[in-house]
């Protein structure tokens, strides 16, 4: 099969294509026919990073090559372990695979646990179904398992316009909230036809200064100065949820000296919750927005294009 490898740690020209084994099975596990994949931030940064390349697909000295980036995709189920009961040969499939860990997303066939995938809607493309995987489960898991969001709550979201943050957009209305974006002005319409409230231009405004009563903040930012800048929006026993950066002791202490609940959150490849994005793709209550899309060969291209931070939506490799 065909594989997009990443030779050493560097630039996007170190993922090169290669023929490579069709990966084997294990009891609970389904290979899938990927028919698109979704490119995410976290897979440059770990790409030009060793250190953190290692961490992430949790390598250890004895793994062997090839290092194969990538957890979002979505295809046909070609085969299925012994133990596997939900999915059969046929069926179209899409979530975030081995996240964290190595998932090995770039390529046309991938090995996936049978918990880590969910059916894909039939009224949705392979490309639309790729991209609500990581980016979705982190807007999903950030509201509903660690905000606990609740109907007429006032949430901020950071970079609304991204990939995390327009589908954080959109969950946070489906479950009734308030919702404030931030982003530059060029995406403020982007953002108002999520279903926003409201946008705030941050190259303009002080989001803080706007802001001082939310119940839940949503920061992606990877700057801990933003997140103290978050952390004064926030109300009392509000929640700030921080996806990127890695808060200090001291920022902590502060949250809690304040009552305000601060918490630092991975992502984590789960069925029950990829079903429940799945139904609300379904119903047409969460769309995905795919600004570009690449061929596969052109994978290295995509990198360059997520690494410009100015990525509105979601950007998707599809295969054929």
């Amino acid at each position: 099969m065909k594989a997009v490898v990443l030779t050493a740690p560097g630039g996007p020209e170190n993922l090169v294509l290669q023929d490579i084994a069709i990966p084997d099975i294990k009891e609970d596990e389904i290979l899938v026919k990927v028919k698109a994949i979704s490119i995410n931030p976290v897979e440059a940064f770990i790409r030009s990073n060793e250190t953190f390349l290692r961490m992430i697909l949790q390598l250890d000295k004895n793994d062997d090559k090839p290092y194969i980036l990538g957890w979002d995709i979505s295809g046909v189920v070609e085969q299925t372990g012994k133990g596997v009961t939900r999915f059969r040969k046929g069926d179209e499939v899409f979530g975030m695979v081995k996240f964290i860990g190595h998932g090995k997303a770039y390529a046309e066939y991938v090995a996936s646990p049978e918990s880590h995938l969910a059916l894909k809607p039939k009224n949705i493309s392979h490309k639309a179904a790729a991209a609500a995987t990581l980016a979705a489960l982190t807007a999903w898991q950030a509201l509903v398992h660690h905000a606990r969001i609740k109907a007429g709550e006032k949430v901020l979201i950071h970079s609304a316009a991204g990939g995390v943050g327009h589908y954080a957009v959109q969950i946070a209305k489906h479950f009734g909230a308030y919702v404030i974006g931030t982003s530059n002005a060029s995406k403020k319409d982007f953002i108002l036809s999520l279903g926003a409230d409201e946008h705030i231009d941050y190259s303009t405004q002080r989001f803080e200064e706007l802001v001082k009563d939310a119940d839940i903040v949503i920061d992606s930012i990877r700057d801990v100065g933003h997140i103290e800048r978050s952390l004064k929006a926030v109300k009392w026993a509000g929640r700030l949820i921080s996806l990127s950066a890695f808060p200090d002791e001291r920022i902590y202490r502060d949250a809690l000296m304040s009552r305000k609940f601060l918490y630092r959150m991975e992502v984590a490849s789960d069925q029950e919750d990829m079903e429940a994005i799945a139904s609300l793709l379904e119903k047409g209550q969460l769309r995905s927005h795919v600004s570009k899309t690449f061929r596969f060969d052109e994978l290295p291209k995509a990198h360059r294009h997520i690494e410009t931070g100015h990525t509105q939506g979601k950007i998707v490799v599809k295969m054929d």
